[in-house]
């Protein structure tokens, strides 16, 4: 974390859990998507909390803390997803509770990075949020993780508050490169974690053992059947049969399309890559 953190750069839509106890990774391990063990302070980890058939209830970014673990999530879902984790928490030594020290902040990333991610040509930015993501020149930040999903939605880390907000410009950097996250988005109980793009945003760990919802989503996982995507369109290309969340004020609509229905769609990189035909031999 930078010793100092940039103004404008807290995402107040977002709140910090701590996990917290002797059992607070092994607890997790069992119930999340990802490699608890392996999730460090600076080495964080996109996750799920799924229902049994591999549907996303939860997504949040796990931080290493000591031997705690942070949950970077939802503002307005914490309280919901503090009340589920406790329901599987039994007699474990484990405590979790909102850490109102910690905000999460975010700015793009510093460096110039090769990615595959194009924008989609509907999102624009207002001056104020150009103001906003001008920090991303701000060297106090080179030293903070990039997002584990994608290296170009930017650098993230928590710190306390700086009474700023960066919500409304991290949000039309992230949906312009095509990234969904959050109950409105994802849909709870709705979408498989796999049409959540969840393997090409590194939200699963194939090897880590049993989580809920794990027989399903690796199923899906090595027999290639992930037949219908999360995709963030133009309003003006709009499937309302298959609209999630209509957006006016970014001209997007969020859908589940099957896969075949978005060849005429103009796609980020990563993702037109992740479901391309293989090619024959």
């Amino acid at each position: 974390m930078p010793d100092t953190t940039p103004p404008d750069t807290t995402l107040i839509d977002r709140a910090v859990l701590r996990v917290s106890g002797e059992e607070a990774v092994p607890f997790l391990q069992g119930l999340l998507t990802q490699d608890v063990a392996a999730v460090r302070a600076d080495a964080p980890r996109w996750s799920g909390l799924l229902t049994p058939q591999g549907k996303a209830l939860f997504d949040f970014i796990l931080w290493g803390d000591g031997d705690d673990i942070l949950i970077d999530c939802e503002a307005d879902q914490a309280d919901a997803l503090a009340r589920r984790l406790t329901l599987y928490r039994l007699r474990r030594k484990v405590t979790i509770a909102r850490d109102e020290s910690l905000a999460v902040h975010w700015t793009l990333p510093v460096s110039s990075i090769s990615v595959r991610a194009e924008p989609v040509e509907a999102v624009s930015f207002s001056s104020e949020e150009r103001a906003v993501l001008r920090q991303a020149q701000d060297e106090r930040v080179l030293d903070t993780p990039l997002d584990p999903r994608l290296p170009a939605l930017g650098h993230r880390w928590l710190a306390s508050e700086d009474g700023g907000d960066a919500s409304a410009a991290w949000r039309r950097h992230r949906l312009s490169l095509g990234v969904m996250e959050g109950a409105a988005e994802l849909g709870q109980d709705q979408t498989l974690w796999l049409e959540a793009n969840a393997e090409e945003l590194n939200g699963v760990d194939y090897k880590k053992g049993c989580y809920i919802g794990q027989e399903n989503t690796a199923r899906m996982h090595y027999r290639n059947k992930v037949n219908r995507r999360l995709v963030a369109v133009p309003l003006a290309d709009a499937d309302e049969k298959r609209q999630r969340l209509a957006l006016p004020d970014l001209g997007l609509s969020i859908e589940l399309r099957r896969v075949e229905d978005m060849g005429a769609l103009s796609l980020p990189g990563w993702l037109a890559e992740a479901i391309a035909e293989p090619v024959g031999e």
